[in-house]
């Protein structure tokens, strides 16, 4: 499986997104796309990575931009987490982890002593034309959508 490279074409895919439709990579030609990875519904950081990406979702938007989240929760978990916090954008589920493994974001974790494999909080950057611009490993949730947004502003 290809995996994605800065500068390079992000891989084809075909995920399911909250309201149980279908989203393909070749859908999102002609926009800045950001997908942003994050480990759980509901739980504190990624409630408020969300609520961040949702505070600069008219900004985004007036750069061209579409935004995704992305965990391996079920598409009604998703539905009551966008509907709960008013998410404007779209959250995919990937509970087979085909996206995650595109995306190479499934890391050993290790919580309170027990080790086990889990997403890591990334975000990814991909131009109008499909590749790879920029990339986000080990997000600290804090002003991180506005380091997103500024990154776009300045491309």
């Amino acid at each position: 499986m290809s995996k994605v490279e800065i500068g390079k074409k992000v891989p084809s895919f075909s995920s399911i997104l909250d309201d149980g439709s279908n989203l393909k990579s070749n859908d999102l030609k002609g926009k800045y796309v950001v997908i942003y990875f994050y480990p759980k519904d509901s739980t504190p950081g990624c409630t408020k990575e969300g609520e961040d990406f949702r505070d600069l979702y008219k900004e985004f938007k007036k750069h061209d931009s579409l935004i995704f989240g992305v965990s391996r929760d079920s598409v009604v978990s998703h539905e009551k987490f966008k509907n709960k916090y008013n998410f404007p954008f779209s959250l995919i589920s990937d509970e087979d982890e085909s996206l995650c493994n595109i995306f190479d974001v499934i890391k050993e974790k290790n919580m309170y002593g027990r080790k086990y494999m889990g997403i890591e909080r990334s975000t990814f950057l991909i131009d109008k034309k499909g590749k790879l611009v920029h990339e986000w490993r080990k997000v600290k949730v804090k002003d991180h959508a506005q380091k997103v947004l500024d990154t776009i502003k300045n491309i």
